[in-house]
């Protein structure tokens, strides 16, 4: 094929007043994605190379050319756009990669793959129909996530994401299986490179996260909104040069463990590496792998290492220069970007080495320059210190739901800024793509001098996936079943129905689970003290409290799961949250301080607890005369809860029935009046179609005056 246009390599506009010409644009950027992957695996000079597992973390190349092209189909499918499938052994052999493992985690499976032709065949029909799905599809402007057209840009962004780690597994060929081209041209400008130096950056206030209106397409982690205030700092003019991170290797950086974490050096005792994964070193001579040849180390061209590395090598750059170097974080990164106001795909030339629009390789580090700063985008991408997560508001696509979530671990680091073969969304600016901290892209660093510390410019919200917590998470903040209104909702209004506070100073919600009865008890009192035993059940109240939102999964069926995000702003609780204190501690042994109460609240608590009566012939002295004490309980008795001796009620008393409701009338009458008695249902989901449905009795008691 001829070489791409530029334009084709960037990503395409959601909007538009022309449906047809609309129509055409998707059409373009479909084919010309598929004919330039199909370019780069031609510089493969022979069959038996697909087959070779050239980096051991991931499939051989055979898996990544089929890969692309099964996505569509089974994304088409998903979204009920096309009713059959193309061949359903390759839809499943290939649709799945193993990118997501740890270095030494290596996956022996063995997979019998098709040859070469087969796989060609079968892209070849693929083709055929997705461009008539193009043709015949329904379109409509602006485009938007429910749109057949957003499936389209997803399959063609999702081949230019393998376009580019495709390009670094077979940089990892041996050199005799493949061939030179000139549709991949490489830069041949190679020289000493420019001493790097810090230049000040002020710091701001600052804003990430792609709005909904935006007129590109975006993947799920680039939405939502998330603030930072970072602090003044210096970043490096350059990247780091492979002359500049040749004095870290020539002084014996990778044998120094000092310069290392903890996950560094496991990795390095693995791998044995002393210098980074495409440098060779022959006779005293350095040599530096590209795409389809071997160089001499091009010194002024930017150094390619995993983001371990990058970090060892600002340890020794602090050790050296005695003051606080280290990665820049994603917040930082878009400071920098801030001194290229356009953005792909609207900018007429590429403002850096970026969209395949100079080389097919690297260049010098000083080629493109930004208000003082080289390299913001483009030529490489740029390691930082920040682990992904979705921003507040975060919310996966119904049809990829597992492209983001599964990097929300803490262990995925994101790269920022592109590089020379980053096309359609890797380009634009909002792109998020992070990476396990010991794999290769094409991927270097500058490094930062700052006193801030980066996690201060990060959040980490993984998704809770504890089956028992997601469950209650779900029951406190999910959506309602079965016309059946949310229980603790529900059992608050409830109570305030029945009783004549003349104080709204303080409440307990003792038992509280996951929180959301004291979310609703703030509404109407000054202060909420929510208590429950379990740290873990606090831990997701306390959490949304502090970062405005909660992330869990609930299972729909077998191993399929539902991702679900609530935030304080979507309940409406942003403005009672400060009124709210999450502490664990024992109904029966509560510290001195939690007293004073105009209202203690306890839902679902009372046959759970291992000695009730001694909860309930104390609780009056914690609240203010004429105070209310709130029980709900289904009653659920259990002797793994509770010994039987110590149950309130459920037994026979001299033969006969005697009941919870006699129990607690037993035990809390010389100190309340009982003033109503009410059934509050609820429902539980466990699964997509299994749920518990359940009514618990709710009794209100009002303190007697004088006790």
């Amino acid at each position: 094929m001829d070489k791409v246009p530029k334009f084709a390599s960037r990503t395409v506009p959601l909007t538009g007043s022309d449906i047809e010409q609309k129509r055409q644009e998707l059409k373009l950027a479909f084919n010309h994605t598929w004919e330039l992957y199909e370019s780069l695996f031609s510089v493969i000079n022979n069959d038996k190379a697909y087959f070779v597992k050239a980096e051991p973390l991931r499939h051989p190349l055979i898996f990544y050319f089929g890969h692309t092209a099964t996505f569509y189909i089974n994304k088409l499918k998903l979204g009920k756009y096309i009713d059959r499938r193309l061949n359903p052994h390759f839809e499943s052999m290939f649709a799945i990669g193993v990118d997501e493992m740890s270095w030494d985690d290596l996956d022996e499976t063995h997979y019998r793959w098709p040859t070469i032709e087969e796989v060609r065949q079968y892209r070849e029909r693929v083709k055929q129909l997705v461009n008539h799905v193009i043709d015949e599809m329904p379109l409509a402007l602006p485009i938007d996530e429910e749109d057949p057209a957003w499936i389209i840009l997803m399959g063609i962004e999702h081949e230019r994401i393998h376009l580019e780690t495709s390009s670094v597994i077979i940089r990892q060929l041996p050199l005799e299986d493949v061939t030179p081209s000139p549709l991949w041209p490489a830069c041949t400008d190679n020289g000493s490179a420019p001493e790097n130096c810090l230049l000040s950056v002020a710091g701001s206030h600052i804003s990430l996260g792609k709005s909904e209106q935006e007129t590109t397409y975006g993947w799920d982690n680039e939405y939502g909104s998330q603030t930072y205030q970072v602090a003044d700092f210096k970043a490096s003019k350059y990247l780091v040069s492979n002359q500049e991170y040749l004095a870290f290797v020539k002084a014996e950086g990778y044998r120094h463990q000092r310069y290392w974490d903890d996950e560094g050096k496991a990795w390095l005792n693995y791998t044995q590496a002393t210098m980074p994964r495409f440098w060779r070193e022959r006779d005293g001579q350095w040599f530096q792998r590209n795409l389809t040849a071997e160089i001499p180390l091009p010194l002024n061209w930017p150094v390619e290492v995993n983001q371990l590395e990058a970090k060892a090598f600002c340890n020794w750059k602090a050790e050296q220069a005695q003051r606080p170097i280290r990665l820049l974080t994603e917040a930082e990164w878009y400071l920098l970007r801030q001194n290229i106001d356009a953005d792909s795909p609207y900018w007429d030339e590429a403002p850096g080495n970026i969209e395949l629009e100079y080389y097919a390789s690297s260049c010098p580090i000083d080629r493109f320059e930004h208000e003082g700063f080289c390299d913001i985008i483009g030529n490489v991408w740029q390691w930082t210190e920040t682990s992904i997560d979705g921003f507040q508001g975060f919310k996966v696509h119904p049809l990829y739901d597992d492209f983001s979530t599964p990097t929300f671990d803490g262990k995925h680091n994101l790269i920022k800024g592109g590089s020379w073969i980053s096309t359609g969304n890797e380009s634009i600016k909002a792109s998020r793509y992070a990476f396990r901290r010991h794999f290769y892209q094409h991927a270097g660093f500058r490094y930062v001098e700052s006193q801030q510390a980066p996690e201060t410019m990060a959040s980490l919200n993984v998704y809770e996936t504890d089956e028992l917590i997601s469950q209650y998470l779900e029951f406190h903040y999910g959506k309602e079943y079965f016309s059946v209104p949310n229980f603790c909702i529900h059992g608050v209004q409830a109570c305030l129905q029945e009783i004549q506070l003349t104080h709204h100073k303080r409440a307990l919600d003792i038992g509280c689970s996951v929180g959301r009865a004291s979310f609703e008890l703030a509404k109407t009192f000054n202060h909420v003290d929510g208590i429950d035993f379990s740290a873990r059940f606090i831990q997701q109240a306390y959490s949304l409290i502090e970062q405005g939102e909660k992330r869990y999964t609930i299972r729909t069926e077998g191993d399929l799961v539902e991702f679900k995000c609530v935030t304080l702003t979507e309940l409406g609780y942003q403005d009672v949250a400060t009124k709210i204190n999450f502490v664990q501690g024992d109904a029966c042994n509560l510290k001195p301080q939690f007293s004073q109460y105009d209202l203690i609240y306890a839902s679902n608590l009372i046959d759970r607890l291992g000695n009730p009566k001694q909860f309930l012939t104390t609780i009056h002295d914690r609240l203010t005369p004429g105070g209310y004490l709130v029980i709900a309980s289904p009653y659920t008795w259990l002797e793994e809860y509770t010994d039987k001796a110590n149950w309130l009620g459920g037994i026979k008393v001299n033969g006969e029935n005697f009941t919870t409701l006699d129990g607690l009338t037993e035990t809390l009458i010389t100190h309340f009046e009982l003033i109503a008695v009410k059934e509050i249902p609820f429902v539980i989901r466990e699964t997509k179609r299994k749920f518990q449905h359940s009514v618990s009795e709710m009794t209100i008691w009002r303190k007697r005056e004088g006790n």
